[in-house]
C-alpha cells in the first residue's frame, strides 16, 4: 500500500475545508496545511484533523505557495486539492482500492476533476488533472495564477473523481494579479496570454479579452485544448461584441486544431440558429450527438453538448419548422438526460396540448 501526504494552500476557507478534510481523512497518511492569511477559524479546522500547519505570506504567486506546501511532504506519494473539492463515498472506496493496488512505477495519477453539474446531479463539466504524484519526482508547480503542474514519468489514469463544490462568492482576485504583472511589463507565455484572456473574458471585459485570445493563437505555441477552447470563447466575445462575421470566422478556426468538436457543432448550430436558418442548425446539432468523446483527455468536456443541449435545440429547430412530432421525440431525449430540467418540462405540455389539439 502507498503512502499519501495530503498538501493544500488555504485561506479563510472554514466552511469548504471541514467537508474537504473529512471527505478525505481515511485515505490520506499526512495532511499538510499552508495557511496563506487566515482571518476565520480555517487553522482551527485543519487542526481538527491533525493537520500540520504552516504560514507562507501571500506574493500573488500560487505555483510558489504550492510549491511550499509540496516541500513539506514527508509520504510517498503527493495529493493535491483545493479547499472547495471534496471526494464522494462512491469515490473514496475507489481511492482506497488504489492505494492498494498501483504498480510502483507509476510517477502519477490523473483523476477525473468534475466541475459543474444540472439540477438532477449529473456532471455537465469535467476535464483530468495530474493528481497524485510521487514525492521523488519532485515535480513542480509553473505560474503565478491559473498554475499548472509540471509532470513526467508513468501515467495511471485511474476513475477516482474530485468533486468541485465552489462555496464562494466569485471575485477578480486573479484578474488583478494578470494586472498587476501587465503593469510591471512582464512578459507573458502563450498560457499567460490564454489565461488572462479567460479572466477578461468572465469579467465581461469582450473587446479586451478577444484581442488576448488573437495574441495566444498568434502564438502558435498553445495547447490544443486550450487553441480550441480559445476560438469558442473568441467567438463568444465576439457575439458580446455583435460582430456574426468574426463569430462565425473564430468557431471554424477549431477546425485548423482538431477534427469537429460536439462543443464547436453545437456553437455553430446556435449561431445559424440565431439567423434563422434551422436547416443548417439541425445538421451541425445532429453532428454534436454522433461525435465520440476522449475517455482519457485533458480537457475540458462539456458532456451536455453531447447529450441534452443538442436534443433541446433541435426540438427548437423542428417545432420552428413546423415539424411537431420530431420536436417532440427530440425534447423527451433531452428529458432523458436532465429529467428535471424547467424548459423541456414546460416543453412536455406544451407539445402534450399542441399534438393532443391536432
Amino acid at each position: 500500500m502507498i503512502s499519501i501526504s495530503l498538501c493544500m494552500i488555504v485561506r479563510n476557507e472554514e466552511e469548504g475545508l471541514f467537508h474537504c478534510l473529512s471527505s478525505i481523512k481515511e485515505i490520506v497518511d499526512e495532511i499538510v496545511i499552508v495557511d496563506t492569511g487566515s482571518t476565520d477559524k480555517t487553522k482551527e479546522v485543519a487542526s481538527q484533523f491533525g493537520a500540520v500547519l504552516y504560514d507562507f505570506e501571500w506574493i500573488d504567486n500560487f505555483a510558489a505557495a504550492r510549491n511550499y506546501a509540496f516541500s513539506q511532504a514527508t509520504q510517498e506519494y503527493i495529493l493535491w486539492l483545493d479547499a472547495d473539492d471534496t471526494i464522494k463515498e462512491q469515490d473514496q472506496a475507489l481511492f482506497k482500492e488504489l492505494k492498494v493496488t498501483l504498480p510502483p512505477e507509476i510517477h502519477r495519477v490523473t483523476m477525473p476533476y468534475n466541475l459543474a453539474f444540472d439540477s438532477d446531479g449529473n456532471v455537465t463539466s469535467s476535464l483530468r488533472r495530474n493528481r497524485l504524484v510521487r514525492r521523488d519526482c519532485q515535480f513542480q508547480w509553473i505560474g503565478p495564477v491559473h498554475e499548472y503542474l509540471e509532470v513526467s514519468g508513468n501515467v495511471y489514469n485511474s476513475e477516482v473523481c474530485i468533486t468541485h463544490k465552489k462555496d464562494k462568492a466569485h471575485t477578480d482576485r486573479n484578474l488583478q494579479i494578470y494586472r498587476k504583472r501587465v503593469e510591471r511589463g512582464e512578459q507573458f507565455s502563450p498560457r499567460d496570454l490564454y489565461y488572462y484572456a479567460n479572466e477578461l473574458r468572465d469579467h465581461a471585459f469582450y473587446q479586451e479579452a478577444a484581442a488576448y485570445y488573437d495574441r495566444f493563437l498568434t502564438t502558435e505555441k498553445g495547447w490544443v485544448e486550450d487553441n480550441i477552447q480559445a476560438c469558442l470563447k473568441l467567438a463568444d466575445c465576439q457575439k458580446h461584441l455583435g460582430d456574426q462575421e468574426r463569430e462565425f470566422q473564430a468557431i471554424c478556426k477549431t477546425l485548423q486544431y482538431d477534427l469537429p468538436r460536439a462543443e464547436f457543432c453545437c456553437q455553430a448550430g446556435a449561431y445559424f440558429v440565431e439567423k434563422g436558418q434551422y436547416r443548417q442548425g439541425i445538421y451541425w446539432y445532429n453532428l454534436a450527438l454522433q461525435l465520440p468523446a476522449s475517455e482519457y483527455s485533458m480537457g475540458i468536456t462539456n458532456r451536455a453538448a453531447s447529450t441534452w443541449v443538442p436534443h433541446l435545440q433541435l426540438c427548437l429547430c423542428y417545432d420552428r419548422m413546423g415539424d411537431h412530432l420530431q420536436a417532440n421525440e427530440h425534447n423527451e431525449l433531452a428529458l432523458s438526460f436532465a429529467p428535471s430540467h424547467p424548459s423541456m418540462l414546460y416543453n412536455r405540455k406544451y407539445f402534450q396540448t399542441l399534438l393532443g389539439a391536432e
